[in-house]
């Protein structure tokens, strides 16, 4: 074998080598990126646990007030009623007891 041929085999397996390596490196590279490439998903708007919470707390509690605000009206009003009630029957017994 001449070295003629020798060196055009040699080259040809240098070519073939090189194709090789540029293969392997393109194949590493893209394998870091794809490993370094943060997520592109968008995270979703953090939401607020406690809206339902608040929802009610805001409907009810105008509820709650108005009934307890009415209770205590019935309340003030019945004992005005029956303090009226005793003192109009201690009148009447009083004015019994003098008839007698």
């Amino acid at each position: 074998m001449s070295d003629i041929e020798k060196a055009a085999r040699d080259a040809v397996d240098a070519a073939d080598n090189a194709e090789t390596l540029r293969t392997i490196a393109a194949m590493l590279q893209a394998q870091q990126l794809t490993q370094q490439q943060p997520c592109q998903h968008q995270a979703p708007a953090p939401r607020s646990p406690n809206t339902g919470k608040w929802v009610a707390l805001g409907v009810g509690a105008p509820f709650l007030a108005v009934t307890l605000a009415i209770s205590v009206m019935a309340f003030a009003i019945s004992a005005v009623a029956l303090t009226i009630c005793v003192l109009v029957l201690r009148s009447l017994w009083t004015d019994y007891r003098k008839g007698r």
